[in-house]
C-alpha cells in the first residue's frame, strides 16, 4: 500500500480496492470491504475463516467506525472519538473481528490486542508498573474484559483491568495535542455483569470510554 493510495491494499500479490479516491477522501464500498476482509481473514486465521451474513450489520458498524465515516457514525449513534467495546457470547467472533478490521486503515495509527489475562500476569510479575505501562498514549484493545483473574503482587490484590481502564479514562479526558487516546475492548459480559465485576465507578467510566456494539445474545458459536 502506498500512502497516496490508501484505498488500495495488496495481499499475496492481489490488489483489493476498498473504494474510490475522490480528492483527499475515500468513498468506501462495503461490498468491496467484505471481499477484502474475507481474503484477509483467511490469511490471518486459516482457510476455514468465513464471514457470516448474519454478522454483516455488526461488521458494517465496525467498518464505519474504523474508516471514520463521520456522517454514518452519527446516523448509527456511534461517537468516532470514543473506542469500541464489542460484546457478545463466547465464540461469536469478537476477537477475530477486532483483529481483522484494523487492517482496513494501514495508513492510520492502530491498536494492539492485549489479552486481559496477559495484563494480569504481567501485574503479578511487575506490579503497578504494568498499570503505568498501559496508561500511555498507545491505542489498545483489551480482549476478554471481565473474565480475567484478580491480580496479586507481593500479597497486594488488585483489579488490574479496572485500574487500567481508570487510567485510560484519564488519558481520554486529557487528550495529548488535541488527540483522543482511544481504548477498545471485547467482552462476554453484559452491563450488569461488568458493574458487578468492576464496580459502579469503572462501569460509569466505561460508558464514556466506549461505544457499545453488541452481538445478539443468541449469536452462533463460530468455533463449532
Amino acid at each position: 500500500m502506498k500512502t497516496n493510495t490508501p484505498h488500495l491494499i495488496i495481499e499475496n500479490g492481489i490488489e483489493y480496492q476498498l473504494g474510490e479516491l475522490k480528492g483527499n477522501h475515500i468513498i468506501y464500498n462495503f461490498d468491496k470491504i467484505l471481499t477484502y476482509l474475507q481474503a484477509k481473514g483467511k490469511l490471518l486465521f486459516g482457510q476455514d475463516f468465513k464471514i457470516f451474513k448474519e454478522d454483516h450489520a455488526i461488521i458494517y458498524k465496525l467498518c464505519v467506525y474504523t474508516i471514520q465515516d463521520i456522517k454514518t457514525c452519527e446516523l448509527l449513534k456511534i461517537d468516532p472519538n470514543k473506542g469500541i467495546l464489542l460484546s457478545g457470547p463466547v465464540g461469536c467472533g469478537k476477537t477475530s473481528l477486532m483483529k481483522l478490521v484494523r487492517h482496513l486503515t494501514p495508513h492510520k495509527k492502530n491498536y494492539k490486542i492485549i489479552p486481559c489475562r496477559n495484563a494480569v500476569f504481567s501485574f503479578n510479575h511487575l506490579g503497578f508498573k504494568t498499570i503505568e505501562d498501559y496508561g500511555n498514549d498507545n491505542f489498545y484493545c483489551f480482549d476478554d474484559i471481565g473474565i480475567e483473574p484478580m491480580g496479586k503482587h507481593f500479597g497486594v490484590d488488585a483489579n488490574v483491568i479496572g485500574e487500567i481502564l481508570l487510567s485510560r479514562y484519564e488519558l481520554y479526558c486529557h487528550p495529548v495535542e488535541s488527540r483522543r487516546v482511544k481504548t477498545h475492548g471485547t467482552t462476554n459480559l453484559n452491563a450488569q455483569e461488568l458493574e458487578e465485576r468492576y464496580g459502579n465507578r469503572v462501569r460509569s467510566r466505561m460508558r464514556e470510554l466506549f461505544n457499545l456494539i453488541a452481538f445478539d445474545k443468541n449469536a452462533s458459536d463460530k468455533r463449532k
